[in-house]
Order: structure tokens, then sequence, then C-alpha cells
């Protein structure tokens, strides 16, 4: 007996010298070949591995080490820091100090910008398209896309649900060229574009979106707990139960994963599915943005959003109400913005909620961030936004913000409705007043003006913009 007890000790003495598979060093696939760090930052990188194991990171650039030690739950981060960005391809090696043969080498690392891209199905469609549903010009920008090899490279999240907030989610860094484009989205590919154009540095556009999905979607447990119309109890508990109307589950499953991946800002396209909610939206939108910065730990994160377009969104004019709450947002929220799309839908589009113009969607966004992230002044990133109105007999004198050099036409100016005291609102003549900078709108039908409207409808198509051609947001000037 006295033996067998002997060799069963000797035996559990040879198992806890046996390296575990747990013990080996693991990354989360953000953290990989590919990808695209922030330049001149202390960027994030984190795995995991044993409790108490020294982790040794050297980086091509610099040939620095950097290290780290895995905590009690095996998890380590380290912050590694960048250069100025350029095209040249880094390494990354990743090392155990007690185990010389526990080594992750990344290759093909790049520095530049990164941007994280989120929304719902504007966001998430891919240059691709939809079936039945095309984005402009997509054959020649894919053609074409081998041009920003080792200049752009995209991550798109899977959808991925979750009940409780998760650690890893799938995803892994591609690079540019005619087979992988066509499955980037197409609106992060053109904001990706043109800053690579203008900034010439790498970009990289991490594409975590969801179509359908509602602001509540994004939103963690703690915040959602405390609105009235969320049920949590409802949210199921597996992943193939989950709608795409559910909230909690995208925060979980695909945004915390992410949280500080050290990043450049956000783009955002989303409000369609909160048709009908608009006077919680500009609220529940504004608490994201303050909910992910805090998470991120990186200050006042520059946040740019895109406004829902003409569409049939059942009447009632709730699409015109969801985008003035929209416009609302940046108002509310530091280092925030939104640009207008009301110029970008076609006759034919009327029941398309994806219109194929997301070129300048992109490039909007891109203008914003040049604009107001990397100081570029003479890129200008609004159009006209309505600041006051006066009358003049039957007339209404309009005045406008972000019209510095007037505006792109002086009349046959479409989108323009004017109201009496009787509430009742009449298509409006439109005509521009250059020396003033202002519109001057009436109405046969209304003898004496009391409020004006601009594009304020599901669906209305604008034609009124700036000189730089960025059109008017649409307004009220009143709340009836």
């Amino acid at each position: 007996m006295k033996s067998i007890k002997s060799l069963f000790s000797l035996a559990l003495i040879c198992i806890a010298f046996i390296p575990s598979a747990s013990a080996q060093i693991r990354l989360p696939q953000i953290i990989g070949d590919n990808m695209i760090l922030q330049q001149k930052a202390n960027a994030k990188i984190w795995g995991w591995a044993s409790p108490g194991e020294v982790i040794k990171i050297k980086c091509s650039w610099n040939n620095q080490i950097v290290t780290a030690t895995a905590s009690k739950d095996s998890s380590w981060t380290a912050y590694l820091k960048t250069p100025e960005g350029s095209y040249a391809s880094q390494k990354i090696s990743i090392a155990s100090e007690k185990n010389k043969t526990d080594k992750i080498n990344l290759r093909n690392i790049l520095i530049g910008e990164v941007w994280f891209a989120s929304g719902q199905s504007n966001m998430e469609m891919p240059l691709n398209g939809f079936t039945n549903c095309p984005v402009a010009g997509a054959n020649q920008e894919i053609a074409f896309s081998g041009e920003y090899k080792n200049k752009i490279h995209f991550v798109t999240i899977p959808k991925t649900a979750a009940r409780t907030p998760q650690k890893e989610v799938e995803g892994k860094w591609q690079d540019a060229s005619p087979e992988t484009s066509p499955w980037f989205s197409a609106t992060g590919w053109f904001f990706a574009t043109t800053l690579n154009k203008s900034l010439n540095v790498p970009i990289g556009i991490i594409n975590c979106s969801w179509g359908g999905s509602k602001v509540e979607g994004w939103l963690n447990e703690e915040t959602l707990k405390n609105y009235p119309d969320i049920d949590l109890s409802k949210v199921p508990n597996q992943k193939y139960n989950v709608h795409y109307l559910t909230p909690l589950v995208m925060y979980n499953g695909m945004a915390h994963p992410l949280i500080g991946y050290t990043i450049q800002g956000i783009i955002w396209y989303q409000g369609e599915s909160n048709i009908g909610k608009s006077h919680t939206y500009a609220d529940r939108l504004s608490t994201l943005i303050k909910l992910w910065r805090s998470e991120w730990k990186q200050g006042d994160l520059p946040f740019y959003y895109v406004e829902i377009a003409p569409f049939n969104y059942g009447g009632n004019n709730q699409g015109a109400l969801l985008r003035e709450a929209q416009y609302k947002v940046q108002n509310m929220v530091t280092n925030c913005g939104m640009i207008s799309t009301n110029d970008l839908a076609e006759d034919y589009e009327l029941n398309q909620i994806h219109p194929h113009n997301k070129k300048a969607v992109g490039e909007r966004l891109a203008y914003m961030a040049l604009h107001n992230t990397y100081n570029e002044k003479f890129v200008e990133c609004r159009g006209p936004e309505y600041q006051s109105m006066s009358i003049d007999g039957d007339k209404a004198i309009i005045k406008f913000k972000y019209d510095d050099n007037g505006f792109n036409r002086s009349n046959e100016i479409k989108g323009f409705e004017i109201a009496g005291f009787d509430s009742i609102f009449h298509p409006a003549n439109a005509t521009v007043d250059a020396t003033n900078k202002t519109v001057i709108v009436n109405s046969p039908e209304v003898q004496v003006p009391v409020a004006v409207r601009y594009a304020f409808k599901d669906f209305s198509i604008g034609n009124f913009a700036n000189t730089r051609e960025l059109p008017a947001v649409p307004f009220r000037t009143d709340n009836w």
C-alpha cells in the first residue's frame, strides 16, 4: 500500500511540472498580424498567461522591451509607445521570461490612425452591398482597392450576442485587396481612403456594427436598468435566440471585448431602429458616448455620426423627429458632430433604407475628422445650420450658421415649407439674399408667417447647401 501511495505522489509531482495549455501566452484576435496601432500614443495590448508569469514585449520600431505580469485572473496588459505613423512594416514579439519557447511573433504591423466604426446596417453594409441593394461605384473601388495594400487595414467583428460582458470576440485584421475589400464596411472604407489620402499614414478601421440594432443594444446593463421601457429579464441567455432589436447584447458581445484598444476616435451610423423613440434618443446616444469614453479611458474621444437618410419611415414625420434628436446630441456632448445626408438619396430610394451613395457619407465623416481632430481647418465639415428667423410682412427671413461663403444656389430651392397661425404648412418659395446671406421664404397661401421648416419630412431630398456642397441640416422653427 505504501508503494502505491508513493507512486501516486510521484505521479502528482510529475503532473505538476507538465506545462498546461492555459499557461501559454494567449492574445485576443484584435491583437494580431496586420493590426494597426495608433501613432504617437501609448498603445494598449493585452492577453492572458499563467498568474505571475512575466511577459516581455519587444517592438521592432525601437527595439525596447516592455514587461507585463499576469495577474491572478491570468490577464496582463502592456502599453507600447508608438512613433509617428508610416508605411514601414513592423514586428512585435511577445514572450514568456521563464519559458523561452512560449513566444508569439506578430507581423506586418503598421503605425497610423485607428478608428472604431459602429452602428447598424448602414455602417455594416459592405462595399459588396446587400441583396438587391448596391453601393454606388463599388466595382471600381474593389478593383482598385489593391492601391491601398499596406495603407488601409480593416477588422470586421462578427455579430456576437452575449447576456454578460465578454472578454474576447472574433475578428482578425485584414489588408486591403480586391479579395478582402468587398466585405469591408462601405462607409468605413470611404472614410479610410479619404483620411489616408489627406494624412498619408496607414488607416485602421474596426467595424463593430449589427444591422437593425437599436442604440440600447450598445449600452451596458447598469445603464439600461434605469430605463423604464427596457425589460432586461427578456434578454435571452442563448445567443441563437437573440433578435437584432435586443438591448444590451451588442455591447456585451462585441463592444466590451474591444474597449481599450487604443483608437483615435469613433464614427457611428445608427438611428433607423429607434424611429418612434425620438423623445429618448438624444439622451441615450449622449449616454452611450459618455459611457464608451469613460470605459476607453482616452478622454473625450471624437465621436462623429451620420444623420439617418430620407426614407419612408411610416408617416407622421417620425424620421424627421429622429433626425432632430440626432442633431441635438452634438450640442449635448463635447467633441461630437453630425454630418447631414438629406441630399444623398434618390427619388427611387423612397423605400430603400440603405441609400447607395456611401462614398459621400464616408467622405463627410472624414471631413469632420480632418477639420476637428486633425486641425485641417481649410477642410469644411458642416453645412448650413438654422440660426434664427425674423418676419418681414408676408416673408420669413432665415439666417444660418456655417455659410461663410454663401450658398450653392440662389433659387429653385426645394424643401422649404411655411405656415401661419393655423399651423398648416404649405410648399414655399425660397430665394437667397446674397448680400445678407439669408433665405427669404414665402407662399401666397400664408399672409402672416409663423413657422418655417426645411426638409422636415421622412423623405425629403434636399438641394440646398453651402459652397463646399455640404447640405443644410433639416430643421423646424416651430414645436408643433
